[in-house]
């Protein structure tokens, strides 16, 4: 266990961010799940904006990978292209 003031607040820190940032990762992906699961083109395309946006700022705020973001961005909207 940390003996000094500054360490025990970082742990503190650590544990609030962690779990703030685990919760928006969380909920892109369950984003990015739901729109591969949509068969509409119209629906799909009008959700795809969104999750865009919300991979962007994962993205920005180094929450996950701006590579993985892009790769992510791009199957979706070959997907998206794909569909009848």
């Amino acid at each position: 266990m940390a003996n000094h003031k500054s360490s025990l607040k970082r742990i503190r820190q650590t544990t609030t961010k962690r779990l703030h940032n685990r919760y928006y990762a969380k909920t892109a992906r369950n984003s990015v799940r739901k729109l591969r699961a949509i068969e509409d083109k119209a629906v799909a395309e009008e959700l795809y904006p969104k999750v865009v946006s919300m991979l962007d700022k994962l993205a920005k705020k180094h929450i996950i990978h701006k590579n993985k973001a892009s790769n992510l961005k791009s199957k979706l909207a070959k997907r998206i292209n794909h569909l009848a």
